[in-house]
């Protein structure tokens, strides 16, 4: 975030050499891969992707529609999951939400689905799904509205994306990007993959 920077490992021993690695390199070149991956034995990257955050001054809300909520472990989410490829999924991040869904729905099949995660520090962590044969007509947008307007009043959005059209619809509802964050998995000294 701006000139400033943080590393997490899953050990400490894996924080002690991601430390000595890093050490010097300026805070904008920690999520450039290239600069990382020179040194550190990194074996698999995720991102760079960028990290955006809206305050309720900021905020757009979208035009009110036909937003459904809908329990995130509703078997219809789970067909909308397995209609989009497996990336496409995990870089939504839907499954893993803990507040309701909102969904745009034609007849059973929802079309478009947004909620959030709560983490740490205060942090809804937005989600954002559109069936394929569906996007470009807005309909993230109007979930994602729909998911940022029913926050808790106590808790930050964040909005993490890698893909441009959903870096699209960020600033469409008021988020401004701040940082970005890159994910890296290295192996270790004792042949072990691990993630930092």
């Amino acid at each position: 975030m701006g000139n400033a920077a943080i590393a997490t490992t899953p050990e400490r021993s894996v924080a002690e050499i991601v430390q000595h690695a890093l050490n010097g390199l300026p805070a904008p070149a920690m999520t450039d891969i290239g600069a990382v991956c020179a040194r550190l034995p990194v074996i698999e990257t995720l991102g760079p992707a960028t990290l955006a955050y809206c305050d309720t001054a900021s905020f757009r809300p979208g035009e009110p529609g036909a937003v459904q909520a809908s329990p995130a472990d509703h078997t219809d989410m789970r067909t909308l999951l397995a209609r989009v490829s497996t990336e496409d999924a995990d870089e939504s991040g839907l499954a893993e939400i803990t507040s309701p869904a909102f969904v745009v729905r034609s007849g059973s099949h929802i079309l478009a689905a947004a909620g959030y995660r709560a983490w740490p520090g205060n942090t809804a962590h937005l989600s954002v799904l559109t069936a394929p044969a569906e996007r470009g007509r807005g309909l993230a947008r109007v979930v994602a509205a729909a998911a940022v307007a029913a926050l808790e009043a106590d808790l930050l959005p964040q909005w993490r994306a890698r893909p441009e059209a959903s870096r699209r619809v960020a600033p469409a509802l008021g988020f401004s990007e701040l940082g970005s964050q890159l994910s890296i998995r290295l192996m270790t000294a004792d042949s072990r993959a691990t993630r930092s």
